[in-house]
């Protein structure tokens, strides 16, 4: 029996949240702004509002509240696909808002009563909340239209934003009947559509975010300005948990632009009327750093005391069977260890703030992806009740994780700065690139050992998987409720809960308490790591008891149906069998392929490589399978995986963040390189028919890939990597 139930975090938290609607109905409001306005530019009145998640105006404009904040996912369009398609609303005449911050309302359902975006929950956790919240909006203006023809309900029919009535030939938009429709009982009885009846679920629809985007409109926390607003840049401590010690303001005050210089807990601010001010002040600034409490240990140095910790049992997060014996009486053990480095989020928006402190509290401009979080650690900063804080949920230029800061660590810096200038003016902080990478938060580094058991029969009995590496969870408001008996849930995930029918098995975890570089999520968490171990040793093991990878596989998913779905579509879209078409000369060739659930989905990847005699590596094609349960967007469904490659594929081939003395060395794309146009492959994405309510989307793509790449070389070349990003040096023929 395992020592730990419910592995997924996502699983865990699902279970303790409830369905809460947030219906409510004013007689008016006023509306706020279109996506990423924050609030500006109002139009007046709305006359129909029956729930928290749906306006519709006079106009005949829709108006869907995203809880979620848009980071270039695709929410802004699923939710409104979600609610309009139980409204029956004209796409054409959908827009989408970021809603405020509000728990009570806008909570995320599979968190409880908070409010964020993250864990590829958005479209799941918002499922059967919007599809009511618009079937509640279709009955009321349905019941308006009976009220004013004097007609029966059931006899009348809504499509594309037209209520009408056969008979009568009557017929009215949803704007002309919204004062009517506000008038309504908000019902308690919800007929939910059956899928087979659905007009934009599962269909192609244009993107809510496109136009503003391409053309400009979108607002972003770097296009808003504030009357008096100054521009912050941070001086970071050169190590983690070093100190400022003394500083020298005379040189940054010299610079044109220069407002003040301040010093606050992560270091030292200098404040401008611009952002190069700032930045060339930050420049001049002469800083002494106390370092007596300073992390000075490197990459190398880490992981050396990993592979020692390693060679002695851990915390148990999984327990099966008689692993002891199993390995006893192996006639065959297969063993391998990998190393993972630390990595960057390096979304393409840095991190920014923009913050201003008045009489009533303070206002809060930012792409904002952990609300309630956010909102108590800047009353607790200000002396605030958590409603006197207004976040303005603006796009954000991605995330991966980054702007979901478990300590909210740099909107506290952005408040700081504003305390410490005793909130004379508005302040937006701004982070450089080179602050963006080098002053945290990280992907943790990880050690990984694993061990397989192969019994006289030829069948795998045995299975030990030790890992290493710090724990995310730890210290932060997660976790009571994602650390069980000293185990950290997300450290474990992809591990501890491995599908494959092994009869006995152990899993077991050290989590060092003395490495302060700062960790957090990063796109896939602990199924980043834990996929890449798990996928290409069971390939591995395969290779080792003479039996094709996916045949051992599906031996070993015959409980996991959905497991062994994707792994059979996949195989099956990628010709898995068939040879492949030779390359150059000294060109290798090879396909690989992996399997991995994370957030409750299931994807299966196959990869094709062509290695060349100096042991670079193109990725030729990537064949993908989905199973998400229902694809509220096809497009986007397809759109993430293909992005999901390419993330993942920048990890496995270039991404490392090391340290030397306690430093980060990367500092910008020429030393931490994402993925070239040019190296991304031919992705294909197949995605499996359901009609299950949906699960993530946005992460479950990353995991399988950088295994299937590696299984791939590994069929190419004869040789196992295990050691990521991936060392040319090591295929060279």
């Amino acid at each position: 029996m395992s020592t730990i139930e419910n592995l997924s975090r996502r699983r865990f938290l699902q279970g303790s949240a409830g369905l809460t609607l947030g219906f409510w109905l004013p007689a008016v409001a006023a509306p706020a702004a279109g996506p990423g306005k924050a609030g500006e530019d109002a139009v007046g009145p709305i006359p129909f509002e029956p729930n928290a998640f749906l306006r519709i105006g006079t106009d005949n404009s829709v108006t869907v509240i995203s809880k979620h904040l848009e980071m270039g996912q695709g929410t802004y369009t699923g939710l409104a696909t979600i609610l309009a398609e139980e409204l029956d609303a004209d796409w054409k005449m959908l827009r989408v808002e970021g809603a405020p911050a509000d728990a009570r309302r806008y909570n995320n359902l599979f968190w409880g009563p908070a409010q964020g975006t993250g864990g590829s929950t958005a479209i799941a956790n918002s499922w059967e909340q919007l599809r009511r919240a618009g079937a509640a909006g279709r009955a009321m203006l349905v019941g308006a239209a009976a009220k004013r023809w004097s007609v029966p309900a059931a006899e009348i029919a809504v499509r594309d934003g037209v209520v009408s009535h056969a008979k009568s030939k009557r017929r009215a938009t949803f704007g002309e009947l919204a004062e009517l429709a506000a008038k309504q009982p908000v019902p308690t009885v919800l007929k939910l559509k059956d899928p087979k009846d659905f007009r934009l679920i599962g269909k192609q629809v244009k993107r809510k975010d496109s136009v503003d985007k391409t053309s400009g409109q979108a607002r972003f926390t770097q296009d808003v300005q504030l009357p008096g607003m100054l521009v912050a840049v941070v001086a970071h401590p050169p190590r983690f948990g070093a100190t400022v010690k003394s500083f020298d303001a005379s040189p940054a005050r010299a610079v044109k632009g220069v407002v003040d210089v301040v010093q606050i807990p992560q270091g030292v601010a200098v404040l401008a009327t611009d952002t190069w001010s700032a930045k060339k002040g930050r420049d001049a600034l002469a800083v002494n750093w106390d370092e007596r409490a300073a992390f000075k240990l490197g990459s190398e140095e880490i992981l050396a005391r990993y592979r020692e910790l390693a060679k002695k049992p851990g915390l148990v997060a999984h327990q099966s069977g008689d692993t002891e014996q199993a390995f006893g009486k192996a006639t065959k053990v297969v063993r391998a260890s990998y190393d993972f480095p630390y990595l960057a989020h390096a979304a393409m928006e840095p991190l920014n703030c923009v913050i201003r402190l008045g009489d009533g509290g303070c206002e809060v401009w930012n792409g904002e992806q952990m609300q309630t979080g956010d909102q108590y650690a800047l009353a607790g900063l200000f002396g605030l009740k958590p409603e006197q804080v207004t976040i303005h949920m603006l796009y954000a230029g991605g995330s991966f994780g980054r702007r979901a800061s478990k300590d909210s660590d740099y909107v506290l810096e952005a408040a700081h700065i504003v305390k410490a200038i005793d909130g004379r003016a508005p302040v937006k902080l701004v982070w450089m690139r080179e602050d963006d990478m080098r002053a945290g938060y990280y992907r943790p580094l990880f050690h990984h050992a694993l061990e397989a058991a192969v019994d006289g029969n030829g069948r795998l009995t045995g299975w030990r998987h030790r890992l290493v590496g710090q724990s995310i969870i730890a210290g932060s408001p997660f976790a009571a409720g994602m650390i069980k008996d000293g185990i950290d849930l997300v450290s474990v995930e992809g591990a501890a809960n491995l599908p494959y029918a092994i009869p006995n098995m152990t899993v077991d975890l050290h989590t060092p308490q003395d490495i302060p570089v700062p960790v957090l999520w990063w796109r896939s968490v602990g199924s980043s790591h834990t996929a890449y171990s798990t996928e290409t040793f069971i390939d591995q093991v395969a290779t080792a008891m003479g039996k094709d990878p996916v045949a051992l596989r599906l031996e070993l998913l015959t409980k996991h149906p959905r497991h062994a779905g994707v792994l059979k579509l996949a195989a099956e879209k990628a010709g898995w069998g068939t040879p492949l078409k030779s390359g150059k000369p000294g060109e290798r060739r090879g396909r690989g392929v992996a399997v991995h659930e994370s957030f409750n989905s299931y994807v299966a990847e196959v990869a094709e490589v062509t290695v060349a005699r100096d042991g670079s590596v193109k990725v030729d094609r990537m064949v993908c399978a989905v199973d998400c349960g229902i694809a509220v967007n096809p497009d986007n469904v397809r759109a993430q995986v293909e992005g999901a490659v390419g993330f993942a594929l920048s990890a496995a081939l270039h991404g490392e963040i090391t340290l030397k003395e306690g430093r980060v060395e990367q500092g910008n794309f020429d030393g931490y390189p994402p993925l070239r146009i040019s190296e991304m492959p031919q992705v294909e994405v197949h995605i499996v028919p359901s009609v299950a309510p949906p699960t993530g989307i946005g992460e479950p793509g990353v995991p399988p890939a950088a295994p299937a790449v590696a299984n791939a070389i590994a069929a190419a070349t004869g040789k196992r990597l295990t050691r990521l990003p991936f060392n040319p040096a090591e295929l060279v023929a």
